[in-house]
């Protein structure tokens, strides 16, 4: 098998080298980078291409500079998110604007997956989700309007006991979902709401939301800044 070349320019690769270091606990939280003569002369390069380097990093959040001292590793860790469970905005720090709700014509995917007619919309309630005042998730859900229309659902302000206590009370309790889950570039909306920097995919959550009878009574498209999360799994397996 021929052995990768890695075409990227020099200073995305040292990038992506430390980014993984970082990531692998290699380089720990508020560690001292090595200096930049020390990063020259591991990766062989020019004093510009480590300090561009240094400056994806900086943008990411996954190092800072300090004047007169040198470039640390973020203290701040990585949001670690359970997937099985919506990014829930209660605990200390976090918050949620809502941005917009109205009746729509969803994308197609939306609509296969909520099982609407030729003619039927959907109450689509979008918001972005905020940390610490810094914005770290957009979200978009549907729910059919024959079910939404005229309740909180469709009313923009927030519910109380949040979207799961409006669909019970309608007589639609929440009962199961599924989760398709990608990774792609971002969108022009998606760099400007989560302020990403260049180059940062994101992380797609496409959660179909079932009530009893296998109902499909909502789905959600949640978008997150790849740098800002991991995503944990946890399977119980019966002996």
């Amino acid at each position: 098998m021929p052995k990768y070349v890695d075409r990227r320019p020099r200073h995305q690769q040292i990038a992506a080298d430390l980014r993984d270091q970082i990531m692998r606990g290699e380089l720990k939280p508020s560690e001292q980078l090595p200096s930049t003569q020390q990063l020259i002369e591991q990766y062989k390069t020019a004093n510009a291409t480590v300090q561009r380097a240094l400056t994806i990093l900086k943008h990411e959040g996954f190092v800072r500079g300090v004047p007169g001292k040198g470039v640390y590793v973020r203290d701040k860790q990585p949001f670690v998110v359970d997937v099985a469970a919506y990014f829930e905005p209660s605990p200390p720090g976090f918050d949620y604007k809502l941005i917009e709700v109205e009746q729509v014509r969803p994308p197609l995917e939306v609509v296969d997956a909520l099982e609407l007619g030729r003619d039927e919309t959907a109450i689509l309630r979008r918001r972005l989700t905020t940390h610490a005042g810094e914005p770290v998730e957009l979200s978009w859900s549907y729910y059919p309007a024959r079910i939404a229309q005229g309740t909180p659902l469709d009313k923009k302000r927030r519910i109380i006991g949040g979207a799961p206590q409006a669909l019970s009370d309608l007589g639609y309790p929440q009962r199961d979902f599924v989760d398709r889950l990608s990774t792609r570039p971002p969108t022009s909306e998606e760099i400007e709401g989560l302020e990403l920097p260049e180059e940062v995919p994101v992380i797609r959550q496409f959660r179909v939301i079932y009530s009893d009878n296998a109902v499909p009574v909502e789905v959600s498209i949640i978008v997150k800044g790849g740098h800002l999360y991991e995503l944990k799994y946890k399977q119980v397996i019966s002996s």
